[in-house]
């Protein structure tokens, strides 16, 4: 079978695309012949072996410290079952399915072998591959981060990056359980934020949100970027405070004036949630509930769930598996 492989880290010319073995799936695994795949942030920092500020020599631990102990990388896909083991259950030959691979990465290839109790579900039957399979990373992350704030109806929601992976998820999300949705983006994306539900669209570069003394029930930092005291001074009593990129967040909480008496209350009446993203991928129980969440409300027409992209059709632009250097090129644009 095809594969795009790498074999030592670096720009997107480190990729190359391989003939590899097929693989053969276990008694409790299904073959997937995967039709779409994702080019995702996670993906370029795995490849160049660069991270967040504090997460390089775990990412190296992790991946290979002199060169990518996995060879494939990708966590995204969505195909269909050729195969399936002696014990498998819940899925048959011919499944139409997309999942997420997580840190066991392998995304970029013809064929994947994933367990059936692991982030599998079939896919909706009113989305393409495609679209299917920009779906995972980005929206299991806000789902869960979102759950993580106790979000109910009628909550106001600020997300910090709200065009990005994850926050364009965010936004979908948080409108389709009830809340009211402030995003936080570049003026470009402004009309992009709109189309997904957001009543408000704040310029980042423009405008500084805690000037307009809002207050919020959840404020959900997709990216790592806002200002710590500025967002505590602006939650609600008892509001939540959900950080994505918490090793940044972790050293911007340390640098909290802890004579802003004000800061301070607010930090003891509310709660600021670090949740680790490495962890949430090990999490497979607790992300199978949330594939499975998704999948019902998709099915429903629930969720636009337009990914990374400003297309109605869910997709700003697709590679074919042998341009994939390309596409990790388009991404970082």
């Amino acid at each position: 079978m095809k594969a795009i492989v790498y074999t030592k880290y670096g720009t997107p010319e480190v990729l190359r695309l391989a003939e590899i073995e097929k693989p053969v799936p276990k008694a409790n695994e299904v073959l997937v012949r995967n039709y779409a795949t994702t080019a995702t942030l996670f993906d370029c920092w795995m490849r160049s072996s660069t991270s967040p500020p504090g997460f390089g020599i775990m990412m190296r631990m992790a991946n290979g410290i002199r060169g990518p102990k996995r060879p494939i990388l990708g966590t995204d896909l969505a195909g269909e079952i050729e195969a399936i083991g002696k014990d498998v259950k819940l899925y048959k030959t011919g499944d139409q399915v997309y999942g997420f691979t997580g840190l066991n990465l392998g995304a970029y290839a013809e064929y994947i072998c994933l367990p059936e109790e692991g982030m599998l579900a079939k896919k909706p039957v009113n989305m393409t591959f495609p679209e299917a399979a920009a779906v995972p990373q980005g929206a299991l992350t806000a789902l869960y981060y979102l759950r993580k704030g106790q979000i109910q109806i009628g909550n106001r929601v600020l997300i910090f990056g709200a065009s990005g992976g994850v926050g364009s998820y965010a936004v979908q999300i948080a409108k389709h359980l009830g809340a009211e949705v402030t995003g936080v983006c570049s003026p470009r994306k402004r009309t992009f934020i709109q189309s997904l539900g957001a009543e408000t669209v704040i310029d980042y570069t423009q405008k500084d949100f805690d000037k307009n003394f809002e207050t919020y029930d959840i404020i959900f930092d997709t990216i790592g970027m806002s200002p710590f005291t500025s967002c505590i001074r602006a939650l609600k009593k008892d509001g939540f405070y959900l950080l994505n990129n918490e090793i940044k967040q972790y050293a911007r909480f340390s640098q909290v004036n802890l004579f802003d008496t004000a800061a301070m209350r607010k930090i003891v009446q509310c709660d600021v949630v670090f949740c680790a993203n490495v962890l949430i991928y090990f999490d497979v129980k607790a992300k199978q509930k949330v594939v499975s969440h998704l999948y019902n409300s998709l099915n429903r027409g629930g969720y636009l769930f337009i990914g990374y992209s400003e297309s109605l059709h869910g997709v700003s632009k697709a590679f074919k598996l042998i341009h994939l250097s390309k596409a990790m090129a388009y991404f970082k644009e």
